[in-house]
């Protein structure tokens, strides 16, 4: 895999090239900075970016429109996005775009090194990964919880749904069957008001247009 990481905080930065090289990968570059990522993106045409959402000029959300900016530019570039906080607008026009290649993840999840591994492979195989707890604050709507309506195996679900996993894998993960996992899922995009869809991104992209169209603050 060829990858570009993009993180202002160099100990980080440097650690990830490190665990990237010892598991085969080829880094091709590693900035602390959002210009030098869409730089180097354009030179390279990486298989995924990693990329920190506050970074230099400015360290607010430099990072994450970079992220967009090279969605535009290079769809077949992957992006996974690290940040420590999950920044709800430019979150959301990230994941409502081309459902293929991207993913959002926590940084302490970065330390739970075979997810953060099995989710870079993922991006850059054309799938998603999106962590679980960026799912949760991005449908948290202040006083309404649409998630109240859903029973703890539901969230299970969703949960795995936001990770990009498909049915099988929902279904070994949990100890379920594929059949209780559609079930779970229908109701899932029922009590969401969500139309039904096949294929585990096009369901995680239905619930990010249920964002998009008016429920994030």
């Amino acid at each position: 895999m060829r990858v570009i990481l993009a993180d202002d905080a160099t100990l980080l930065r440097e650690g990830l090239a490190r665990l990237l090289a010892e598991e085969g990968h080829e880094v091709l570059a590693a900035v602390g900075d959002a210009p030098s990522l869409l730089a180097e993106a354009d030179r390279h045409r990486p298989d995924v970016a990693v990329v920190d959402v506050r970074m230099p000029p400015t360290h607010t959300d430099d990072g994450l429109r970079a992220a967009l900016e090279i969605r535009r530019r290079f769809p077949e570039v992957g992006v996974l996005v690290l940040s420590q906080y999950v920044e709800k607008r430019y979150a959301v026009d990230l994941l409502t775009g081309d459902s293929a290649r991207v993913g959002y993840l926590l940084k302490d999840r970065v330390v739970q090194v075979d997810e953060f591994l099995e989710a870079l492979q993922r991006v850059a195989g054309g799938g998603v990964a999106f962590d679980p707890e960026v799912v949760r604050r991005l449908l948290s709507t202040g006083d309404r919880d649409p998630l109240a309506a859903l029973t703890p195996r539901e969230r299970d679900v969703l949960d795995q749904m936001a990770q990009g996993r498909t049915n099988a894998g929902i279904a070994a993960g949990l100890h379920i069957s594929q059949s209780a996992v559609e079930k779970h899922a229908n109701a899932i995009f029922d009590k969401l008001d969500l139309p039904r869809a096949t294929g585990y991104s096009r369901r995680v992209l239905a619930v990010l247009h249920y964002l998009e169209s008016g429920s994030v603050r």
